[in-house]
């Protein structure tokens, strides 16, 4: 048997695959492998999964874990001893980012760019085997370009200057009973801003047809594919394939992005799991 998880902040998607079949999905809560002990990690799995997957827990051979956070050899490391010390009869224990889970759910074992669109936003070039380039990030302050953290993050800052119909914004703010004060608050003194940034993109979604709505996603979109994509060598011969809810749910506007900057788009899916669920089974 083999176990993946595709693990976020938020929550982790467990899939348990039997002879290229799921077999049981558990969903337990979200980790971010930077922020955590390998004890930290260690305590969750034991308190969290192993109860969930009962007596196929000594059946499970393999585990390919994706995770936020993972990012260096270290961390990869004390993901896989919180792991092994869960499911000891797992003889191979692959770690890697969320990165390469996305390019490997988008792009199977095809050359490809492969790009992370929901809270954050990421992107790769990717060889069909590894992560062949990657232009960072940078988080939503310097960064994230696309991604539901800066679209909220621009979408508030027009609604207190003015820059959005005063009928619009009033709506809004009526709707996410926010005001000045309340919003200052939740982005500077409040911990993860990222995401109270991002929970105001349904409105985006619902409205897309206003035009000051629609020119800052499709705006924000640009900037995404110029500050990214147009980085990679050849990024002209490749699609630009897209998970996360960022993408999925503003796919529209994205493609018009994505044909003002010169750019084709490819696959675009909410979560990667059934990619993986592929890519593993075979």
């Amino acid at each position: 048997m083999i176990l993946i998880a595709d693990c976020g902040s938020t929550k982790i998607d467990w899939c348990l695959i039997n002879n290229g079949k799921v077999e049981k999905q558990v969903f337990t809560m979200g980790m971010n492998a930077v922020m955590l002990t390998e004890e930290e990690m260690r305590s969750r799995i034991a308190q969290e999964l192993v109860p969930e997957l009962g007596d196929t827990t000594p059946k499970i051979e393999e585990v390919f874990f994706y995770g936020a956070g993972c990012i260096s050899a270290e961390v990869c490391g004390n993901v896989a001893r919180a792991i092994r010390a869960n499911i000891p009869s797992a003889e191979n224990i692959e770690v890697y980012s969320d990165l390469l889970a996305a390019a490997r759910a988008l792009c199977g074992r095809q050359p490809g760019i492969a790009c992370i669109m929901g809270t954050g936003s990421n992107s790769c070039l990717y060889d069909g085997q590894g992560i062949a380039a990657n232009i960072s990030p940078l988080g939503y302050i310097l960064g994230d370009e696309g991604s539901g953290a800066v679209l909220g993050k621009l979408f508030l800052g027009d609604v207190l200057k003015r820059q959005i119909p005063a009928e619009l914004a009033a709506a809004f703010l009526e709707e996410y009973q926010l005001d000045l004060l309340t919003i200052i608050r939740r982005v500077y003194r409040e911990p993860q801003a990222n995401r109270f940034l991002a929970s105001v993109t349904p409105f985006l979604s619902k409205n897309i047809a206003e035009p000051a709505i629609h020119d800052l996603v499709f705006n924000a979109f640009k900037a995404f594919f110029k500050r990214n994509i147009q980085n990679y060598e050849g990024y002209a011969d490749h699609k630009v394939n897209f998970i996360g809810s960022i993408a999925y749910y503003f796919k529209d506007v994205l493609a018009e992005a994505a044909q003002a900057t010169g750019c084709t788009i490819g696959t675009i899916i909410k979560s990667p799991m059934e990619g993986l669920v592929k890519f593993h089974s075979k």
